[in-house]
Parts: structure tokens; C-alpha cells; sequence
């Protein structure tokens, strides 16, 4: 009786820590250079309570995120699993329809699986993932237009970068 007890109590605990609004989630639709599709899943972990008070507006996530990208046809194709990690901040600039329109931006770092990828040698599997994105607020959702680029900043030549065009959907749970 004590461990179910126990058990009950920790998914009471753990279920209102996810109650707080602080987890989410988003599901992206990437689309690059040269025909380069792929789907982006992200878990979403949004900090307010690190900004300062006096930074009005301003909020901060931070984005885990696995990236499942394919280049070329079915028969033959090229293929690259991305792992990133990027702090987010998003800045409201208009009102439509009376939820926020926001801009968003932020520069974090990916792992690349390989190297060589839809005709491209980026020299490293670490890079700088930068962005930048216009939010639209649904409540406890939103959807986004995102530019995001891959880099290694020029540590190693060839730099060729890697860009894409998403499209999100993300809910807080």
C-alpha cells in the first residue's frame, strides 16, 4: 500500500509540474535549398522566471530538437539525422486578431549525423543553429514561419551552410 501510495503521489507531483505550462512541444515541416525535406520534433522547455522583470515582453524558451532530413528521390536518396539544442527568445510586434504576432530568434548548436549532404561537404557534424521567425499566439499554442540556417561558423572550410524554410505547430502541455 505504501508504494502505491507512493506511485500515486509522484504522478500527482510530477502531473502538476507539467500543468505549469513551462513543457511543450512542436512538430516542424522543413523545407531547404536544392529540395531538401524533413520533419523537425522539438520539446520545448519555456524559462520566463530567467529574464529579468524589466525585460517587458521579452519571454525565453529553450528548444531540444531531433531533425529527420531527405534529399532526392525515392530510389535515391541522402539522408541526415540532426540532434539541437537552442535558447529561443520571442518578441511581440503586433496584435492580430487579438492575439500576439511575434518575432522570434535565437542561435544554438546541432550535431549532424554526416558531413556530406544533399550535394554539400559542411566539414564538421558541429554546427551553429541560427533563426529567426515570425509566431503567431493561439492561446497555449502557436504557429511559425521560421528561416533557420546550419553553420560551422567558419572553424572549418568548406562552410557552405545549410538553410530551410519551417513551418511549426507548438502546444504547451
Amino acid at each position: 500500500m505504501k508504494k502505491i501510495s507512493a506511485i500515486i503521489l509522484s504522478l500527482l507531483i510530477s502531473s502538476s509540474a507539467v500543468a505549469s505550462n513551462s513543457h511543450g512541444y512542436g512538430i516542424h515541416y522543413i523545407h531547404g535549398e536544392g529540395d531538401v525535406r524533413g520533419i523537425k520534433l522539438a520539446y520545448e522547455y519555456h524559462a520566463a522566471e530567467l529574464l529579468p522583470r524589466d525585460w517587458h515582453n521579452l519571454s525565453l524558451y529553450f528548444e531540444s530538437s531531433v531533425n529527420f532530413w531527405r534529399f532526392g528521390d525515392s530510389g535515391d536518396y541522402d539522408q541526415n539525422l540532426v540532434l539541437a539544442m537552442s535558447p529561443v527568445f520571442r518578441y511581440p510586434i503586433a496584435m492580430y486578431h487579438d492575439r500576439p504576432l511575434q518575432v522570434e530568434f535565437g542561435i544554438g548548436v546541432a550535431l549532424l549525423e554526416d558531413t556530406q549532404f544533399a550535394g554539400k561537404n559542411v566539414s564538421t557534424h558541429y554546427q551553429f543553429e541560427d533563426r529567426v521567425g515570425l509566431v503567431y499566439e493561439l492561446g497555449q499554442a502557436n504557429v511559425a514561419l521560421r528561416y533557420i540556417h546550419y553553420s560551422n561558423a567558419g572553424f572549418k572550410s568548406p562552410n557552405p551552410g545549410l538553410d530551410f524554410l519551417s513551418l511549426s505547430y507548438s502546444s504547451k502541455f
